[in-house]
């Protein structure tokens, strides 16, 4: 009988895993014992012997292992080849054009410097680096197992380990699993979008799933048998899916609808394959959006709608309109003013769902926005879901964790690593903490080590509370591969081909850097330090030519404090917090209640500053005037990026300090929020234009420790250069 491709791919994962057993162990688990200073390059190459040793190390090896396989084959590539003057020119051209690549190359942006505080990037981790070089030699492709069984092995343990990292709990040893254990599952991605893109077609999958599902079973002789499937309704109660109304069958909880094919075999003996089969002309992915509504919605005629906070990422409106949804289908709701999604205006939006009986894929949560550093009140999202659940309405949680999942690592405890260590860590804030205890309940979390994990690009991440779900964007039958846990991960998601260099990747860089308090969570716990005690200075800055306005509001102003009440607070920290050495700073923290508290409560829920300039003319006269506000922040940062590479490029060493900047537009954040910022900056009003503002991301982990002292100050210093070199070019103060 001839074997399916399907088949034969298992069966080399079977034996490769057999092969592991007993030989070696492909898990992540190890000590998590180390210090930051090991795991990178660092900003002045410091680690460069180590990285050198490792990477020629990786290309003996590869080497070896070509020599190896069938030793006795011939050489073709022989002395007298390469000898030859076509061959000699061949590689002169090669060592030629290979070292003028170089020397453009380091016309980069210096991501691995101190003074670079743009994106949500920074160095890449030694584990990670050698983890890529290392596998990319042997161009392992994950789209099919069986051309790369090793790294499609490793990209499962990942899987499991991210979905660790993130709280779903992962059940120990091999499936099958007992009767109703909801199992995780995680994949790479090669970025957030992507993974953001197949979460929203996985919950527009199963949200039509059990009406494609009614009208197969009322239709097609093999599914008869099953005509009497129950399912549980939101309240409780067990109704025949077949009776069941468009309305009730949208809502479903999602738990339900994805062991539904599962619950027709146990109960009636329809093997998944045929109910798979059998589905075929019903399925949404199957037949479009449009046969879809015409033939099966009946009584539902609203188009589906994914609701987002207005700090949602681009990708959002990209994966409704590639889903048919059309993003003007993506509901934005409006941003508290710490840009965290506001939850009374999500309950508005939801309420309206209800009313027009519109269908809802997805609440999305934003878990470290990548602009304004906020993260959405989960914990309050959930508690909502289940509010609108006894209104019958039902939707999937998914948490765009794509910058801020790593974070949970900090939670993780799996050493004696302490509040304050040798070089000062600092945790997340009580409402943050609290948001991502919260992680685990949600349906789907879209997770970057290419971010937070410092791996090399491309290495996005995509993890499901329940695997059934990666069932139902497959496009194949789930009993191919059907144990939960199945040893593939090309079949699932958008990507087709996809590097196992990135899987090799993040595999060495969580056997290195544990994602707990141990790794990660130190690395992050530093760069939480050292972005408080960047606001801390720049928020009590004193310069008579300018203003700073900081999006993240000291808790004076969100207590709506009086001016002078503010005033005392920034005098405060800038003698208690910027003053004092990383000791005695410590010391306090340690001892002082009161100040510990608001060293927690003071900047972002991450390590994003958000803020902009503005100027005060010759008497003392804060300026008004949106349109030169901008332009100072945007000569700022013209000044501070290489966004004009006239002025860097042959001397990289003319860029003082690197920054980013963005703006809060109307259309985006809604006038409300943008006419507050304005307010704040001391500006009039200008509705339907955007502020500019500038972002400064702290992701190296020692940045306050040098041998020279604080390099913060450097970084202080550096900026307000260029503040001053642009008011003095503009003209202004």
């Amino acid at each position: 009988m001839k074997t399916t491709v399907e088949e034969n791919t298992l069966r080399v994962l079977q034996q490769f895993d057999e092969y592991f057993a007993s030989r070696a162990s492909l898990t992540v688990d190890s000590p998590g014992a180390g210090v930051a200073e090991a795991w990178f390059l660092g900003p002045k190459a410091e680690n460069v012997d180590v990285l050198e040793l490792l990477i020629v190390e990786a290309i003996r090896r590869h080497a070896e292992y070509r020599r190896q396989y069938q030793p006795n084959d011939p050489e073709f590539i022989t002395a007298d080849v390469r000898n030859s003057p076509a061959y000699r020119q061949a590689i002169e051209n090669l060592r030629n054009y290979a070292n003028k690549l170089y020397t453009l190359l380091q016309q980069s942006v210096p991501i691995s410097s101190m003074r670079y505080q743009a994106h949500m990037l920074w160095d890449q981790a030694l584990p990670a680096m050698v983890g890529y070089f290392g596998a990319m030699l042997y161009n392992q492709n994950n789209v099919a197992a069986e051309a790369s069984p090793l790294t499609t092995k490793l990209e499962i343990v990942v899987g499991n380990d991210l979905c660790g990292m993130l709280g779903y709990p992962v059940p120990k040893g091999k499936p099958p699993f007992s009767a109703g254990t909801i199992v995780p599952w995680g994949h790479i991605t090669c970025d957030g979008s992507v993974a953001n893109i197949e979460a929203l077609w996985a919950a527009r999958n199963v949200k039509f799933f059990p009406v494609a599902l009614r009208a197969a079973l009322r239709e097609v002789p093999a599914l008869q048998p099953a005509r009497g499937l129950e399912v549980t309704l939101l309240n409780g109660s067990q109704a025949r899916l077949i009776d069941l109304d468009t309305w009730t069958l949208l809502n479903l909880e999602i738990d339900a609808v994805v062991r539904l094919q599962n619950d027709i075999a146990d109960q009636f003996g329809v093997k998944v394959d045929d109910s798979t089969h059998a589905l075929r002309p019903y399925a949404v992915q199957n037949i479009g959006l449009l046969d879809f509504y015409q033939k099966f919605m009946q009584g539902v005629t609203e188009t589906p709608v994914a609701i987002v906070p207005a700090s949602r990422h681009y990708s959002w409106p990209k994966a409704a309109t590639l889903l048919g949804i059309g993003q003007n289908n993506v509901l934005r709701v409006e941003l508290d003013r710490r840009a965290r999604m506001h939850v009374d205006d999500l309950i508005r939006l939801l309420q309206a769902c209800v009313k027009k009986r519109t269908p809802v894929l997805a609440v999305v949560a934003v878990i470290g926005t990548t602009e304004e550093s906020a993260v959405d009140p989960l914990e309050r999202i959930l508690e909502i879901r289940c509010d609108f659940r006894k209104l019958g309405l039902d939707f999937a949680v998914h948490c765009d964790a794509a910058w801020g999942g790593y974070f949970n690592s900090m939670l993780r405890s799996d050493s004696d690593i302490g509040l304050f260590d040798a070089i000062p860590t600092y945790p997340m804030s009580d409402y943050v903490t609290t948001q991502y205890k919260s992680l685990r309940q949600a349906d789907s979390i879209t997770v970057d080590p290419h971010k937070a994990g410092y791996v090399p690009y491309p290495a996005g991440g995509l993890c499901y509370r329940n695997s059934g779900l990666r069932d139902l964007v497959s496009l194949r039958a789930p009993v191919i591969f059907h144990n939960q846990l199945e040893q593939t991960v090309g079949i699932y998601g958008i990507e087709g081909s996809k590097p196992g260099a990135a899987a090799a990747s993040v595999y060495l860089a969580h056997k290195v850097i544990r994602p707990a308090q141990s790794g990660y969570g130190q690395i992050l716990g530093r760069c939480m330090w050292t972005s408080k005690r960047m606001y801390a200075r720049l928020v009590s800055m004193l310069d008579p030519r300018v203003t700073l306005t900081f999006l993240q509001q000291l808790p004076a102003e969100l207590a709506d404090g009086t001016p002078q009440a503010i005033e005392n607070q920034k005098a405060y920290i800038r003698e208690n917090f910027v003053n004092p050495t990383n000791d005695q700073l410590k010391q306090l923290l340690t001892t002082d209640r009161a100040a510990n508290s608001l060293f927690s409560e003071m900047g972002s829920d991450q390590v994003i500053l958000s803020y902009a300039f503005n100027f005060v003319d010759e008497v003392g006269t804060i300026n008004k005037d949106l349109d030169k506000a901008n332009r100072l922040n945007e000569a700022i940062y013209n000044i501070c990026s290489m966004s004009t590479p006239a002025t860097t490029i042959g001397d990289l060493n003319r860029l003082k300090l690197i920054i980013t900047s963005s703006s809060f537009d109307p259309e985006i954040y809604g006038q409300p929020f943008v006419d507050l910022f304005a307010r704040r900056m001391g500006l009039e009003s200008s509705p339907g234009n955007a502020i500019s503002f500038l972002i400064s991301t702290t992701m190296d982990p020692w940045t306050t420790d040098t041998p020279d002292g604080d390099f913060l100050a450097v970084i202080e210093g550096a900026l307000m250069e260029a503040v001053h070199q642009a008011l003095n070019t503009l003209g202004y103060g």
